[in-house]
């Protein structure tokens, strides 16, 4: 197994690992393994916005929508008056 060494801790953060340590029963040496293997095994999500929010909601039903043709050219915003 490998170790490393942390300089320059803040003492609030210490104290607050000390903390958090003492609440789970840990050490703190184990409550910062715990901390780092749960920030570096967090999956990202897959797809995009629309893709996460149709997997969110497909459980539910969906819904059936009719999207109407675009008939018209795409065209830029004016912000003019």
């Amino acid at each position: 197994m490998a170790s490393i060494t942390i300089r320059n801790l803040d003492d609030d953060l210490k104290a607050q690992l000390r903390v958090a340590a003492a609440s789970h029963g840990r050490s703190m040496e184990e409550e910062v393994r715990v901390i780092l293997r749960s920030a570096l095994t967090k999956q990202e999500p897959s797809g995009g916005l629309g893709s996460r929010i149709h997997a969110r909601f497909a459980a539910m039903g969906g819904a059936d929508l009719d999207i109407p043709a675009r008939t018209d050219k795409a065209r830029p915003a004016s912000f003019d008056e």
